[in-house]
């Protein structure tokens, strides 16, 4: 089965020009249905390959992943063995009855642009370092459309702003992302200076550092943006994860495809993406 995942994702490389998020995300799913198959086998109990994966599916729910990540799964199951079968190394798919789980999509929240420069007017009122700060943080966040973990993790070695972009790195995929000559600006001005009122330890990587000269959390962040959503009267529901969806919203606004919105997000899967599309009225864009 690892000669034929390999294959399979060298298909998908090729002839569906697959990012590399979409190729580990299969790459992850498979492997992990490939470990659970061959340790029920080697229990010698015989099972059909449509009973064992169903198992499969089981086993998944009793370990409590969430539904879409059951469902994505058995998406990358699916395209394996239909695969498989297309290839001639199968007679037929032995899942293509199985019933993925139904996954319930909410709408992503979006800020307008007079939203978000009320969110972005509070930190502003201050002039602490701490301030500061927010400000470019939420300015970078809403520019490039960063996880909050990403942003957090972010060292001031991934900020080029000769090529006015920012290196991420995501579990084992790397982006770069592109910003304008505002965003280039702002950080510029923060690293030589706002930055370095907040640092304590010339030897300190992190871009963003708390109070203490360390780095900042996630959780640190997430409350950051909830204190200043409230003290804007925006909705107390308002998350750096509301400021990614915006970003998106606005790339695919101006007129942005999805592929390039999906290699900007990270989003191993273009289903990620296309909730942007459908969620958004205004959002004329070609796949």
């Amino acid at each position: 089965m690892k000669e034929d995942i390999k294959a399979f994702l060298g298909y998908l490389a090729k002839n569906k020009n697959c990012s590399q998020n979409t190729l580990a995300a299969y790459r992850n799913d498979l492997n992990q249905l490939m470990t659970y198959t061959e340790a029920e086998r080697a229990k010698g109990i015989i099972k059909s390959s449509g009973e064992l994966l169903k198992s499969y599916l089981l086993n998944l729910r009793e370990r409590r992943y969430s539904t879409a990540t059951v469902a994505r799964k058995v998406a990358s199951a699916k395209s394996f063995f239909k695969f498989m079968v297309a290839s001639g190394k199968l007679r037929e798919n032995p899942i293509q009855n199985l019933i993925s789980p139904r996954v319930s999509k909410h709408p992503p929240k979006f800020l307008s642009p007079s939203e978000y420069q009320r969110l972005l007017a509070e930190p502003k009122k201050l002039s602490t370092p701490e301030a500061k700060r927010n400000v470019v943080m939420l300015e970078l966040l809403y520019a490039t459309g960063l996880r909050a973990s990403e942003l957090v993790s972010l060292n001031v070695k991934d900020i080029d702003l000769e090529r006015s972009c920012v290196h991420c790195a995501h579990g084992s995929s790397k982006r770069r992302i592109p910003f304008d000559h505002h965003i280039n600006q702002i950080l510029r001005n923060f690293l030589e200076n706002d930055r370095l009122d907040l640092l304590y330890d010339e030897k300190e990587k992190a871009l963003f550092l708390n109070r203490r000269g360390g780095r900042l959390t996630r959780q640190g962040f997430w409350q950051i943006v909830k204190n200043h959503a409230s003290k804007a009267g925006l909705s107390a529901k308002i998350t750096p994860h509301t400021l990614r969806h915006s970003f998106a919203a606005r790339k695919l606004q101006s007129g942005a495809d999805l592929q390039s919105i999906q290699r900007a997000l990270g989003h191993a899967y273009i289903s990620s993406t296309r909730i942007y599309k459908q969620s958004s009225p205004l959002a004329k864009v070609s796949e």
